[in-house]
């Protein structure tokens, strides 16, 4: 009986394994490709997320504190990390997943993007990728580390901007322009080895050089880019001649030259990136001996995204050695978040900078952490940047200042009428300014070989109608870190004003339902929840035009920038 009862049950049991087998085999091309990508991601991010975190933490360290150890072991992680992404016999794999166009799971899909994106850019030889990280980190390196001498002085970039600020004496602020200059000839051959090698890479991996390459990985079309800029050019430089003979006029006065023999250094800033102050609002004397951490901490609370945590775990004063601008970094895609700023004096670029960085702080704090690790993230660069500039635009706004200082209503008028004459004008000039960068490096990665120093001029020459100086032949264009360290980016930061007076628009009209065309959002917790909702807790699993579209009805435009400072 025993016996009959075990056979009866060895029967049932190869039934059920004879059963799994034909299941097994009649999966799905979708079940089959889905099954084979999620053992796939589950193996790469054993492997990814613990490096990635360390290659975070390593950066951090070595931008602190601008020790050669520290930035040696940043590279060396970045390298490991990066590495990952160079395996053929992997990235066949996902290639193979992709051309069967057989995943449907969207957020697999997202995932299976991002994923594919990331390890073609990296199909290259090994060693020219080791070389390659080498060489960036050599050059941010040198520009962390780079104080201008004016005299026998040795001056940080707080110091010179201070100087092209407040000097109105030519001699002087010209040698204030010159002395930063002199990083260029540090790094610039670097920058350019840099540049060949980016070029060579994105050549085998089929894209006609690393410009497009970048754009087309970022799920951005280089043709709609183009278009954008081209429209965008129409579209602001009329209004901004009318602006900068306005500042010729301001500046000509003020420094006591003619007008046709501005140069430079006389626009206050060492690339004319940032709106001269010519109008009779001074901001920083609404900062001065004010707490701008504070303010940036109860600002946050106020509108329902808390930030105090993340400001406990950052490093936001000026040193010796230290990374001389400003950023945030999300460590693990898990909240452990910190910004990293220069704050000298409390004043009012300290004040936008500090709203800004905690801008980005706050999208990341609140993206869904039950999202895949590859989806807690923003799904375009430009997205984080938009909220971080929504908010870093509050600093020069009156009601904004009133509320969280304590102005008068004679004070705020008086702000409110100056200080958006200067947001125009911001806008305006940093239009031109993104405008620079973007047509730069395009025209240096289709051909590297030219004259680079002749063609940053004539681009700054026609899009910021600013003279080169009189035989000049210096390698200006490698002075600016973003070119060498953050290469085909910067277009990002002005489509992210776009997505800012996109989602300003919507907040005004929909969720504040006022007329008021500036309101400060201050204690507006509607505000915060309609962001957190809307942008921040879906993290990546959109591509971004459509986040934008299901958070403001439509796809990014350039309408609303144009409506807000333009028209």
């Amino acid at each position: 009986m025993k016996k009959k009862l075990l056979v009866f049950i060895s029967s049932i049991i190869l039934l059920g394994f004879s059963t799994l087998i034909f299941f097994s085999c009649k999966q799905t091309p979708t079940e089959k490709m889905e099954n084979e990508l999620k053992a796939f991601i589950k193996n790469f991010e054993e492997k990814y997320i613990p490096l990635e975190k360390a290659m975070n933490k390593a950066y951090w360290t070595a931008t602190n504190s601008g020790k050669p150890e520290d930035y040696k072991k940043s590279e060396e992680l970045e390298i490991k990390c990066t590495k990952i992404f160079t395996d053929k016999e992997e990235f066949a794999v996902l290639k193979k997943i992709k051309e069967s166009d057989a995943v449907k799971d969207e957020l697999l899909k997202r995932q299976l993007v991002i994923l594919y994106n990331s390890y073609l850019e990296n199909q290259i030889d090994e060693k020219k990728l080791e070389e390659m990280i080498q060489i960036q980190t050599k050059i941010e390196k040198n520009f962390n580390t780079f104080r201008a001498r004016v005299g026998t002085k040795e001056m940080s970039d707080n110091d010179i901007e201070e100087i092209l600020i407040n000097s109105k004496n030519s001699d002087q602020l010209k040698e204030a322009w010159m002395a930063h200059k002199k990083i260029g000839p540090v790094v610039a051959e670097d920058v350019k080895k840099l540049v060949l090698m980016r070029n060579e890479v994105a050549k085998e991996l089929g894209f006609k050089n690393y410009q497009q390459m970048r754009l087309s990985l970022n799920e951005q079309d280089p043709q709609e880019i183009e278009k954008l800029f081209d429209e965008l050019d129409v579209l602001t430089k009329d209004a901004f001649r009318k602006q900068k003979d306005l500042v010729d006029d301001f500046l000509a006065k003020r420094d006591n030259v003619k007008k046709e023999e501005l140069m430079p250094w006389h626009y206050q800033n060492r690339y004319f990136q940032e709106a001269p102050k010519i109008f009779k609002v001074d901001l920083d004397v609404y900062y001065k001996n004010k707490d701008v951490v504070e303010l940036t901490k109860k600002f946050y609370e106020g509108i329902g995204l808390p930030v105090d945590d993340i400001i406990k775990k950052s490093d936001l004063y000026e040193k010796p050695g230290k990374y001389q601008h400003a950023y945030c970094m999300d460590f693990d895609r898990k909240g452990d978040i910190s910004v990293l700023c220069n704050i000298k004096n409390s004043d009012f670029n300290w004040m936008n900078t500090m709203l800004h960085e905690f801008g980005h702080a706050a999208y990341a704090k609140y993206i869904d952490r039950s999202l895949p690790h590859l989806l807690c993230e923003n799904p375009a660069s430009f997205c984080s940047e938009a909220i971080a500039e929504f908010f870093g635009r509050l600093g020069a706004n009156g009601q904004w200042i009133q509320d969280m200082i304590g102005v008068n209503d004679q004070e705020k008028m008086k702000i409110n009428e100056e200080s958006f004459k200067m947001l125009r004008l911001q806008q305006l000039v940093f239009s031109r300014w993104s405008q620079v960068m973007y047509r730069f490096e395009k025209s240096m990665y289709e051909n590297p070989e030219q004259d680079l120093n002749k063609l940053w001029w004539d681009i700054v020459e026609k899009y910021q109608l600013m003279k080169r100086p009189p035989q000049r032949n210096e390698p200006d264009w490698a002075t600016k870190i973003h070119i060498a360290s953050y290469s085909c980016y910067y277009h990002n930061y002005l489509l992210g004003e776009l997505f800012a007076s996109q989602v300003h628009n919507y907040i005004r009209t929909n969720i504040l339902k006022t007329e008021e065309k500036n309101p400060s959002f201050v204690n507006k917790k509607e505000v915060g929840e309609y962001m957190k909702q809307k942008i921040f807790l879906v993290g990546a699993k959109y591509f971004w035009n459509d986040m934008i579209e299901k958070a403001t009805g439509e796809k990014l435009t350039a309408k609303y920038y144009a409506k807000q400072f333009v028209d």
